[in-house]
This record gives C-alpha cells, sequence and structure tokens, in this order.
C-alpha cells in the first residue's frame, strides 16, 4: 500500500512527500528532536558506530532532508559525503547548517531522486538513509538503486522506524505516535497531514524480517536488524 502525504491531492507519491518536506522544513529540526525526546540523535550515534569498523571515505547519504545522518556521518572521517533529496526546502536549511560549520568541502548536498541516482555503478563504500526508504515511493527500485551504486563488498545502513511488539510498550507506542504526536505536530509545523502520514507509513511499511526480504530482493547479502528504544526503530544492516 502506497500511503500520501494529501490524500485529497492527485499528486504522485514522491511529489506529495517534496510538497509536505518544502512546507515543514523550517520546523522539521526542531520537530524531529522533540517528538522524539532526543533520542532520533542517539539512535543516528549508534547506526553511525555500526558502520565506523568499515571505515568508509566515500558515502552516499539517501534522503539527507537536512543532513542531520550525514553531519553525524563526519565522526567517521570520511573523504566526502554526498547527501541526495527531492526537497530542495530541506536542502537548503542542510547547506545552512554546513556551511554554519565551515564543512562545504567534506559534505555535498543535492537535489535528486533517489530511486534514480545519478551516479556511477559502485561508486560509493557505504550508502546511509534514516527515517527515508519509508518514503520512496517504488521501494524495490530505490533499494536497488542503492545496491548498483555502491562497490563490492560495500555496507548500507538503513535506520527507520519500526513497530514494537511487547507489552506495555506497544500500547503507549501506539497512543503516543497515533494520538498526541499528529496533534503537536500539526500545531507547531501548521501542517495537519504531514504528522498524520507519519504514524500512517510506518503502520503500512514492512518492518524486521519482512524489510530484510526486500533488502535480499534488491540483491544485498547478510543482511541483519537490530531493534533500537523496544522496537521503536530499527537499523539495518546490509552488505554488497
Amino acid at each position: 500500500m502506497n500511503v500520501v502525504p494529501y490524500k485529497q491531492h492527485s499528486g504522485s507519491k514522491k511529489e506529495q512527500v517534496a510538497q509536505m518536506f518544502d512546507k515543514i522544513s523550517k520546523r522539521y529540526d526542531f520537530l524531529n528532536h522533540f517528538l522524539s525526546l532526543g533520542i532520533d540523535i542517539f539512535w543516528r550515534k549508534q547506526a553511525i558506530k555500526l558502520l565506523a569498523p568499515e571505515s568508509p571515505k566515500i558515502i552516499l547519504d539517501l534522503a539527507t532532508g537536512t543532513g542531520d545522518f550525514a553531519l553525524e556521518a563526519l565522526s567517521m572521517d570520511p573523504a566526502k559525503i554526498i547527501g541526495v533529496d527531492i526537497s530542495s526546502g530541506m536542502l537548503e536549511i542542510g547547506r545552512r547548517k554546513i556551511a554554519a560549520k565551515k564543512l562545504d568541502h567534506k559534505v555535498e548536498l543535492l537535489l535528486g531522486d533517489c530511486e534514480k541516482l545519478q551516479f556511477e555503478d559502485n561508486k560509493f563504500d557505504a550508502v546511509i538513509v534514516s527515517f527515508g526508504v519509508r518514503n520512496f515511493e517504488d521501494l524495490g527500485r530505490g533499494l536497488q538503486e542503492m545496491y548498483r551504486v555502491m562497490r563490492p563488498e560495500g555496507t548500507a545502513i538503513i535506520l527507520e522506524f519500526s513497530k514494537p511488539q511487547k507489552f506495555p510498550f506497544k500500547q503507549i507506542y501506539g497512543w503516543y505516535f497515533r494520538g498526541i504526536l499528529p496533534q503537536i505536530g500539526r500545531v507547531i509545523s501548521n501542517d495537519s497531514s504531514a504528522y498524520r502520514y507519519l504514524p500512517e507509513s510506518v503502520k503500512h511499511f514492512p518492518t524486521g524480517e519482512e524489510f530484510l526480504q526486500e533488502l535480499r530482493k534488491a540483491g544485498f547479502n547478510n543482511c541483519i536488524c537490530k531493534a533500537l528504544t523496544f522496537g521503536v526503530s530499527s537499523i539495518y544492516i546490509a552488505k554488497k
């Protein structure tokens, strides 16, 4: 099922996701950290910690948004990180953050389609994504593109929301994620659809073993899932 942010609109999921992130871009970073109580920062650090032993030198950050995952990946001292996103609004915020830190020589953010990457085969040592694959219009195509542009023996790290299964966290999570979070997001972002889309998109997205199967179908091997914070999110690790 392809969940879209604006059900009343006729545009494709890709068009609607770009429009949604353009609209909320100025409040996105604040909302991300506020609504997750700052745990999203910890999750990104954990994901990069798993990649660090590989010492990747050229990294692609897909659905980079405002560049938080790319900036976290700098802790591995790569030669270059390229971020790609379909939202020009998010990229504008990200470029400002990178320029303020004087990191333009290390991190480059590009407007582009993650399902039609403009890079040659086997270019990147690692491909990373945080909370982005859920927004792909064609998940299989997006994963195949990740596989194509990654060099043999390279590593993919995907951080994504999942669904807690154990009592009582499953119930607490459901109450917060479907009831409280959309209301706070609507008030602060002035977009009632954006934070309704978040829990809906998580609900219908494959998680755990289901997502590992999608990675294998795209060609990846040695696929592993590591649950974080009682299963609220997961880190997926896959090799080429």
